[in-house]
């Protein structure tokens, strides 16, 4: 994977991690949740590396291409116009918190906005292969079983500044999660 999909795919998880916080009236159910996710670069970087992922991935024989989609740990691989489905599961904790812990080290504030919506905004320094980043959104439960939010998020790519703009859907699919592993671990 080329160091922008990398980057690109920890700022999805990352955000698809935030956007899970609860409101206070209206809560994420527990369970296992289907989160599709779409991202728009200013620079076109990431869709068009996407678009020769796909190409890449479309020459692959079917069993190496399982693979791969096991490799990703319950997300889809990433469409050429930026899209990705992700498996989450969200505890009881995950559910009831307004700060769900978006990766080691960085930070965020979650404001109210209304009993349905949030605002968040989040820091996170640069990590090994990951840049820094910094963003805002919102964040609007449509009910206990599904969400909706916005972002946009600035980042550093090739040594030259990146805004991605992010939205996604949030469906909760279950009370059992599977083989899907919680998103806070004590």
């Amino acid at each position: 994977m080329t160091i922008i999909f990398r980057s690109i795919l920890a700022l999805l998880l990352a955000a698809g991690c935030c956007s899970l916080a609860s409101a206070q009236n209206l809560k994420p159910r527990p369970g296992l949740w289907e989160v599709q996710t779409t991202v728009k670069t200013s620079s076109g970087q990431m869709e068009a590396a996407m678009a020769q992922m796909q190409q890449q991935l479309a020459r692959m024989p079917p069993e190496q291409r399982k693979q791969m989609e096991q490799m990703m740990g319950g997300r889809s691989l990433p469409s050429a116009d930026g899209g990705q489905t992700t498996k989450i599961c969200m505890t009881q904790q995950d559910a009831d918190m307004d700060d769900v812990q978006m990766r080691e080290g960085c930070t965020q504030k979650t404001t109210r906005i209304d009993a349905k919506t949030l605002k968040v905004s989040f820091q996170c320094p640069a990590r090994g292969s990951e840049p820094a980043s910094s963003g805002e959104g919102t964040v609007s439960m449509t009910s206990p079983e599904a969400y909706s939010g916005h972002h946009q998020m600035q980042t550093v790519t090739r040594g030259k500044p990146e805004r991605i703009d992010m939205t996604q859907k949030g469906r909760w699919l279950a009370a059992d999660c599977g083989a899907v592993k919680p998103l806070r671990r004590n």
